[in-house]
């Protein structure tokens, strides 16, 4: 197929003359206009995709000029290897998988390499609760282990614009502090929407570690949105 010589940060993601309109959740339509060479087709997947993938590659790589570098790489992986796409796993997942093969050869060219399926064990490790104690009662205590402190109602405080755009903030600094792949894990299913079977194939994970981890990112940064809002009743 015809080859860009250059991978473009910024697209005109119009159809070409005459084209037909490319649906990017159609993997078959897409990959058939990718090998046709419409440029077309290679923009809306740079629309759709490297944001997302510049965040995956900051998992791995120091620098953003870096993971800009290993996203570039992606692309160009993806027009040359397109042809040769089996189809064993979507389009989306497979060019993830190209994107983290790359960020991890930059990393060792850092000297910064993050292995997920080593951190995983770490993470996954029943270690710590992922409710604080605080919050059950007491054995001996009416209810005993079961939550004495119900998180407070939210909704009536997510009208205010000015709360919702705080509380989207402390979001992502509370997702910011998470350890590495709990960070990844709850990045790709909330923030990215991707499905857990996704995310499973593109890590790697088993599925009870990909919920472990999810569930625990999840427990810290409602713990952390319980506490702002917790502390806005007071005031």
């Amino acid at each position: 197929m015809a080859q860009p010589t250059t991978v473009r940060t910024v697209v005109d993601v119009s159809p070409e003359p005459g084209a037909h309109p490319v649906d990017p959740g159609d993997d078959a339509r897409l990959i058939v206009a990718l090998r046709a060479g419409s440029e077309a087709a290679f923009a809306l997947l740079v629309d759709r995709h490297r944001a997302p993938m510049l965040r995956v590659a900051r998992f791995y790589v120091g620098s953003g000029a870096t993971a800009e570098d290993v996203v570039q790489e992606t692309w160009l992986a993806v027009i040359r290897g397109i042809d040769r796409f089996d189809g064993r796993s979507t389009l989306k997942t497979w060019m993830y998988r190209i994107l983290i093969n790359r960020a991890k050869t930059a990393a060792q060219r850092e000297d910064r390499m993050v292995a997920v399926a080593d951190m995983d064990e770490r993470e996954v490790a029943p270690t710590e609760p992922t409710v604080p104690a605080d919050r059950f009662a007491r054995d001996g205590q009416a209810w005993a282990r079961s939550l004495a402190r119900p998180p407070p109602p939210w909704q009536p405080l997510t009208d205010d614009h000015v709360v919702t755009s705080e509380a989207v903030g402390l979001v992502l600094a509370a997702i910011a502090e998470l350890p590495p792949t709990q960070r990844l894990a709850i990045t790709l299913r909330d923030v990215d929407c991707w499905s857990a079977r996704e995310v499973c194939h593109v890590l790697d994970l088993s599925d009870a570690n990909q919920r472990v981890l999810l569930h625990r990112a999840r427990s810290k940064v409602r713990t952390e949105l319980a506490s702002y809002f917790e502390s806005g009743d007071d005031g």
